[in-house]
């Protein structure tokens, strides 16, 4: 299972990314382990905004470049809501997911 995220960062801003564990993926973010990103290290990630599960990697690649391309308000407006074939995170998995 793969994941698409939004986290939400340093300024109110929107960083789109893929992970197979949310946890691992949050915690390079924030700096521990070494693969982080570099839009990450400049803008500090607050939190999980949202999140998508996609079957393979492939679907969820897919859904990244979406997400990328679309305005901050467009993002916004897809936060808690299922996208086709891509069903919304529950806000408590998230959170846990933040440790």
């Amino acid at each position: 299972m793969y994941y698409v995220y939004l986290l939400r960062c340093a300024g109110d801003s929107l960083y789109a990314g893929i992970t197979t564990d949310l946890g691992r993926r949050f915690r390079e973010h924030l700096g521990q382990g070494v693969r982080g990103a570099r839009y990450t290290r400049a803008h500090p990630p607050l939190g999980y905004a949202g999140a998508w599960t996609a079957p393979d990697r492939a679907s969820a690649s897919s859904l990244e470049v979406k997400l990328k391309k679309l305005g901050h308000r467009e993002k916004e407006a897809l936060l808690g809501r299922d996208l086709p074939g891509h069903p919304a995170v529950e806000k408590t998995a998230l959170r846990e997911a933040e440790g």
